[in-house]
Formats: C-alpha cells, structure tokens, sequence
C-alpha cells in the first residue's frame, strides 16, 4: 500500500505555520519542515522557525537540525525526510510535510534517485539558491555564457535540467551532454495529497513587509552577528538565505540599515512571487486562498473538508 502524505506548500509569509499546525492538530499529524533555511541550528529569527510554544506540542522534523557551517543538500533533505515520513507512520500518525522549497518537495513527489550519478550538491543547492533568488531567466543566462549549444535545448524553466547542465559543464568532463528534456516521473511511494496557500498580491506583499519589520525587531541582526562570530559569511550556503546576506552587507558597511531592510523586502517579495510561479506547475495542487477568509479557522476547516476522502488517513 502506498504510504499517506499530506504536503502544505506556499510563498513565505502566507501562513503555512499557523495553517499546518491546526492541521496536524485535527488529523493527528506530525509535521517536517521543507524549508531550507529552518533546518539550521542558530538561524531561527531569520528562517521565521516557529518558537516551541508556536508548534503547540506537535512534534517537527527536520527543524534545527543542521549545523549552519555544514553544506544540506535535496539528496540528504529526501534521505532524511523519508525516514521521518516512516516514524511517524509507526507511531499512527499522519505525516505533513511543510515548507516552500520547491525542489525539497520535488525529491519527494518525483523519482529522483540521487544515487545514481555523483554530483556536486553544494553546487547544485547554490544554482537552486540563485534560480529562487534572482530568477529562472538569471540561472538560464548562466548556462548560455558556458555553452550556447546546450543551453538551446534546454527550456529555461526547466531549473533541473539548468542546473545540471551547469554543473556537467563546470566539471571539466568533455564527454558529450545527454538529453536533458526527460520529463519528471511521479514517484508511486506515497499516496500524497498536495495543500496551497495563497493570498491576494497586496495583502501577501503586506504581510511580507511586516515580517521584514518583526525580524528586524526579534533580534536579526544580533542572530547574524553570532552567526559571523562563528565564522560564517555570505559565501556560505546557509548565509545566502533572504535575510541573512542583506544583513551582512549592512554590517560590513556596504549600506545602511534602511537600505537593507528596502533591499530584504523587496527580495523576499520577489521570492515569494517565484515560489508561487514554482508551485503553480503542479497540477495536483489544491489551492485555496487565505485572503478570502473571515478567519484561519473557517480557512482550516474548508481544507479538512477537502482532505476528507481523499486520502488515506489513519
């Protein structure tokens, strides 16, 4: 038998914490986290990892895991995860994964047998990094500067196959690249209900500013100067995370505060636009927009509707 999943993806800021933990509470779920900025240790004002009291006694994986001076790759997220998935599955619980990196939640819902090549994962995770960041169409230019041929037959959306491509390409190995068009095959180990949360662009934008504000006012940048105590700076994978290089910049002089704060809205914006963008691809997906709501609660209580038959709680 396939094994129940639910997935409850959105933008950052949309509410994905609050919504998932009523959830869990309602379906008798434990959640794992699909965020790849919360699977760090000491990163918890800038990932917005919710507080102990926040999770209200449901259990989270995969949150705090991670040393932030160690590399965290998708093939170690899906390792990992996959084994958390089976825990909770012993103990009579349903499962959620929570979180808005998309490749995370790919290794899940796609065969994506990592085992099989030997590749650069922090490479890799960089280019993903960058593609969330800056764009599909940066990430894509990338690929044309190293080799017009290929980039050619490769679409520019297919982050995937981008990034691979790079990564072949930047290790020297002259043998011919191969197809890069196959499609992703669903993974048939799960019988996976996918959630997605939205908001009207104004109010998401809204929310995300005042986020930006609240980080500012928990401590930010206290957090990333213990982090630079530690011997961490932007070239680290972890550092490159929204918040975290902005702040940087600001306290090594390359702009003032204000500026920063301008420049970290306006990047977790932008993010937030090309998560939505990432997420809209799949054609599973359920959404169902918070902006249209009185309340979370009638929010959660239109979603356990949904859930309702059809998937295989237990």
């Amino acid at each position: 038998m396939k094994k129940p999943l639910l997935i409850i993806v959105g933008p950052t800021a949309v509410g994905k914490t609050e919504i998932s933990i009523h959830i869990a509470k309602k379906l008798n779920g434990e959640i794992i986290s699909a965020d790849s900025m919360q699977v760090y240790k000491k990163m918890d004002i800038g990932s917005a990892k919710p507080k102990e009291r926040e999770r209200q006694n449901i259990p989270h994986y995969l949150m705090g895991d991670i040393d932030p001076r160690e590399s965290f790759s998708v093939a170690q997220f899906q390792e990992k995860a996959k084994k958390y998935i089976d825990i909770i599955l012993e103990k009579n619980k349903l499962p959620i994964v929570v979180g808005g990196t998309g490749l995370y939640i790919n290794s899940l819902i796609y065969q994506m047998d990592f085992a099989e090549t030997e590749p650069d994962w922090e490479l890799r995770q960089e280019l993903q990094q960058e593609a969330e960041r800056y764009g599909n169409e940066y990430l894509y230019k990338k690929l044309q500067a190293l080799d017009q041929e290929v980039a050619s037959r490769i679409h520019p959306n297919n982050v995937k196959r981008v990034i691979r491509a790079i990564e072949v390409l930047q290790s020297g190995n002259n043998k011919e690249i191969k197809d890069f068009k196959t499609d992703l095959v669903e993974n048939k180990e799960y019988n996976y209900l996918m959630i997605g949360l939205i908001r009207e662009r104004e109010e998401l934008y809204d929310r995300i500013n005042r986020r930006v504000d609240q980080l500012i006012e928990k401590g930010l940048i206290h957090e990333v100067k213990e982090l630079m105590n530690m011997g961490l700076e932007e070239d680290d994978i972890s550092m490159k995370g929204l918040g975290y290089k902005e702040i940087i910049r600001y306290l090594k002089g390359l702009y003032d505060l204000e500026e920063a704060i301008r420049i970290l809205k306006r990047n977790t914006r932008h993010y937030a636009k090309r998560q939505i963008t990432w997420f809209k691809r799949y054609d599973q997906i359920q959404w169902f927009n918070l902006t249209k709501y009185v309340s979370i609660e009638d929010a959660v209580s239109d979603i356990l509707k949904y859930i309702e038959g059809k998937l295989s709680l237990l």
